[in-house]
C-alpha cells in the first residue's frame, strides 16, 4: 500500500508542476531564456579563456624560439608566430647565417616582414620553410593541388589557406605588395608576384600569411638595407652582398631542449645585440598573466548574470504561488500534504532551471561560434566548439542547484498557506 501510495503523490507533484508550467508559460519562458544567457555566458567564459590559453601558450607552433633585434620578447613572438604588432626591428643577415651553423641548431629560418596584400602580411623566407620545417611534429605544410613552393629566383608566391579565401587569390593570378603592415592603397609597389601554390588549411597563424622569397623583399622598390649601418639599395641583377642584409626574425628549432637554455644564457645574459624569445609558450603565458584581470572580470559578470537567473527564478515562482493560493489550500482541503506541496514548487524551479540551461548551450555555441571566427580572422588560430570541459556538465548541474534553492523561499510560502482564510468564496 506505501509503494502505492507513494507512486500516487509523485504521479501528483509531476502533474502539479506539468500544469503549473502550462498555465504560465509566459513567465516561464522568459525566466528560462535568462537562465539560458546565464549558463551560456558561464560555458563560453571558462571555455574560451582554457582554449585560448592553451592555443596560444601550449599549442605547437612548429619553433622553439625566435631570434630578433634587442627588446621585448612578447612583441617579438606577436610578430613573427603570431604576425601580429609591429616589428622591434631588424638584425644583421650575417647573424642568421652564424647562428644557422651553430651546433645546437637543427633549424633556422630567417623572415623578412614589412609589407602586406590587403592587410595580409607578407612574409619574405627561404624555401626551407616549405622542405623542412614542420609546423605540428611530423606535419609539414601541404600544397592544394596543382600548387607548389616558390622558386627563389622569381617572383612567386605562396599564399595561406585563408588569404585564398578571403582576397579571391588563386594558382596563377598576380598581385603588387603594398609597403607597410596596414593596406594602403597609395603605396602599391611596382613589382607583381604571380601565386605559385595554395596552402592546404593547418589551423595556425599560418594561413594568415603570403610568402615571398626573402631575396624579394630586398629588392622590392623603395626598401633600403642597413646591415653595415650604411644605407643600401638592391640593384637589378647585381648581387646583393651579404653584409647589407638584414632580417626581421630568425625562427629557431633546437636540437635538444638543453639547448635552448644555453642559448638563451649567451644571447639574453651576456649579449647585448639581439633578443632570443625561448621558449615561445612562456612568452605567450606572461601576456596570458598580464589580462588575466580581463579574465577574472568577465567571470565575476557571468556569476553575476547567474545571480540575477537565480532571483529571477524566485521572483516568477513568488509571483506564481500568490495567484495559486487558493489552489493550494483547495488541495490541502482534500488531503494534500504540505510536503507534497513543497516539494512540487522545489521540483518546478529545478525544471525550470535544468531546462533553461540545456537552452544555455545554444547560447554558449553561439558565443563561442562567433567568438572562434574573430579569433580566426585575427591570428589563423582556429578554437574547437566541440572541445570537452568540465564546466560544459558542472554548468547544468550548478544552475540546476541554483534553481532548486531559489524555489525553496516560494515553497515555504506554498507550504504555509492558510486553508481557512484562503478558501472563504470570493464575493
Amino acid at each position: 500500500m506505501s509503494g502505492i501510495s507513494g507512486s500516487s503523490t509523485l504521479s501528483g507533484i509531476f502533474l502539479m508542476v506539468r500544469r503549473s508550467l502550462r498555465q504560465h508559460a509566459l513567465s516561464t519562458a522568459i525566466t528560462m531564456f535568462s537562465i539560458a544567457l546565464a549558463s551560456g555566458l558561464v560555458m563560453s567564459v571558462f571555455s574560451i579563456n582554457d582554449q585560448t590559453r592553451a592555443a596560444f601558450t601550449g599549442g605547437e607552433v612548429g619553433f622553439d624560439a625566435v631570434l630578433g633585434a634587442r627588446g621585448s620578447q612578447l612583441q617579438l613572438v606577436l610578430n613573427t608566430v603570431y604576425h601580429l604588432e609591429t616589428s622591434p626591428g631588424n638584425i644583421p643577415y650575417e647573424m642568421y647565417a652564424t647562428i644557422k651553423d651553430n651546433p645546437r641548431v637543427k633549424l633556422a629560418i630567417p623572415y623578412a616582414l614589412g609589407d602586406n596584400y590587403q592587410g595580409f602580411r607578407i612574409v619574405g623566407s627561404t624555401e626551407d620553410l616549405f622542405n623542412e620545417f614542420e609546423y605540428q611534429k611530423g606535419k609539414k605544410f601541404e600544397f592544394q593541388k596543382g600548387g607548389r613552393a616558390f622558386d627563389t629566383a622569381r617572383r612567386e608566391a605562396v599564399i595561406g589557406s585563408f588569404v585564398a579565401q578571403k582576397t579571391g587569390l588563386g594558382l596563377g593570378d598576380k598581385f603588387n605588395a603594398y609597403h607597410g603592415l596596414i593596406y594602403d592603397p597609395n603605396m602599391r609597389h611596382e613589382e607583381e608576384y604571380v601565386v605559385v601554390g595554395v596552402l592546404k588549411p593547418t589551423n595556425t597563424p599560418s594561413d594568415r600569411v603570403i610568402w615571398i622569397p626573402i631575396e624579394g623583399i630586398y629588392r622590392m622598390t623603395g626598401h633600403v638595407l642597413r646591415g653595415t649601418g650604411e644605407q643600401y639599395t638592391a640593384e637589378a641583377g647585381k648581387e646583393i652582398p651579404d653584409e647589407h642584409k638584414e632580417v626581421s626574425a630568425v625562427m629557431l628549432k633546437f636540437k635538444g631542449p638543453q639547448d635552448g637554455m644555453l642559448m638563451d644564457q649567451t644571447i639574453n645574459k651576456q649579449g647585448k645585440v639581439a633578443t632570443l624569445a625561448w621558449p615561445i609558450g612562456r612568452v605567450m603565458m606572461d601576456l596570458f598573466n598580464k589580462i588575466g584581470w580581463v579574465t577574472r572580470v568577465l567571470t565575476l559578470v557571468s556569476y553575476l548574470v547567474v545571480l540575477v537567473a537565480a532571483a529571477s527564478i524566485l521572483a516568477s515562482l513568488y509571483n506564481t504561488i500568490n495567484e495559486r493560493r487558493r489552489d493550494f489550500a483547495i488541495l490541502r482541503s482534500l488531503g494534500a500534504r504540505r510536503r507534497t506541496i513543497f516539494s512540487a514548487i522545489i521540483l518546478e524551479s529545478s525544471i525550470i532551471a535544468l531546462m533553461g540551461s540545456l537552452l544555455g548551450f545554444v547560447v554558449y555555441a553561439i558565443i563561442l561560434g562567433v567568438t572562434t571566427l574573430v579569433i580566426r580572422s585575427q591570428t589563423g588560430v582556429v578554437l574547437d566548439i566541440f572541445s570537452p570541459h568540465p564546466i560544459l556538465i558542472l554548468a547544468p548541474i550548478g544552475m540546476t542547484v541554483v534553481g532548486a534553492i531559489s524555489g525553496i523561499f516560494p515553497a515555504i510560502k506554498a507550504y504555509t498557506t492558510d486553508i481557512a482564510s484562503n478558501l472563504t468564496p470570493i464575493s
